[in-house]
């Protein structure tokens, strides 16, 4: 799926005017009026947004502040599931990592919701974004890829939290936090899942290492949320699954975007180099 198509979506779901493209991953997010809208890249997202709504309702009845949704159930348009969502009113500031620590402290002492929520299934989605990214990466790579994958996938199972086990956003990162009027709202909840809280921490620890977030800045994070996941033992492990979804995640978009591809180029040199401290641009 590219702009064109989503886009396309779009009118065959009768949500015509003016829409905005505010990022392209895992969906085409679209700003439509009052609206945000989600377009998924393939019907297999379905039961992903479906969960998504039900994540959104729960947080509301919860207290914490979230996205809400407009509609209570996905659309399913030609083969891609479209959710809406309210707008937020324009940020007044960009989220820092304390605004994010400031969510995920109560979030992460919630108990579960009422209705099952699955693992976080870190590495699940390699498999997928590499088909995507087709013939346009090197074989090679990609296999170097899925044999981490599965390396990995067995020992982050048998993890010994430091943390009580529990609801996690899933993609921990200030970029998913806005900053309105009322205060800090978390957003892009399609990965909420019930799991090692350590998954939210480990986030923001690789931020500081490979994206570039100063010091001081993962300082404050720590600081509000109260304890520093690069004290437990599991986080060297757990961040390199992550790293290797992380390169994973850039080759759905190697086809169409050749800095995608110098990206994916990128990050798996690093990888095969052993070098944790090359920089990663996000993407």
């Amino acid at each position: 799926m590219d702009e064109a198509r989503a886009r396309d979506v779009l009118t065959r779901a009768g949500l015509t005017g003016p829409a905005e493209l505010l990022a392209f991953g895992e969906n085409a997010v679209f700003a439509l009026g009052d609206l945000v809208v989600k377009v998924g890249r393939e019907a297999g997202l379905l039961e992903r947004a479906e969960r998504e709504l039900a994540v959104a309702d729960w947080l509301a009845t919860a207290g914490i502040p979230a996205v809400r949704a407009a509609e209570p159930k996905p659309r399913l348009v030609d083969g891609h599931p479209v959710t809406l969502w309210h707008r937020l009113p324009d940020a007044l500031r960009p989220a820092g990592p304390e605004d994010l620590a400031a969510l995920l402290r109560p979030l992460h002492a919630l108990p579960a919701p009422p209705f099952a929520l699955p693992a976080r299934d870190l590495l699940g989605g390699v498999e997928r974004w590499l088909r995507l990214a087709g013939t346009a990466v090197d074989p090679e790579d990609a296999a170097y890829l899925r044999a981490r994958r599965d390396a990995y996938a067995g020992e982050v199972a048998a993890l010994t939290p430091h943390l009580t086990p529990g609801p996690i956003h899933g993609d921990a990162l200030p970029r998913n936090v806005h900053v309105g009027p009322d205060g800090p709202v978390l957003v892009d909840l399609e990965t909420v899942s019930a799991d090692l809280r350590e998954h939210d921490l480990v986030v923001m620890a690789l931020s500081r290492d490979r994206y570039g977030l100063p010091a001081d800045g993962y300082r404050a994070f720590t600081a509000a949320y109260g304890w520093d996941v690069r004290e437990w033992e599991g986080c060297a492990l757990l961040r390199g699954a992550r790293e290797t979804a992380s390169c994973a995640w850039v080759a759905q978009h190697a086809p169409a975007n050749p800095k995608a591809l110098a990206e994916f180029r990128r990050r798996v040199a690093s990888l095969r180099d052993g070098d944790p401290e090359v920089r990663w641009y996000p993407f």
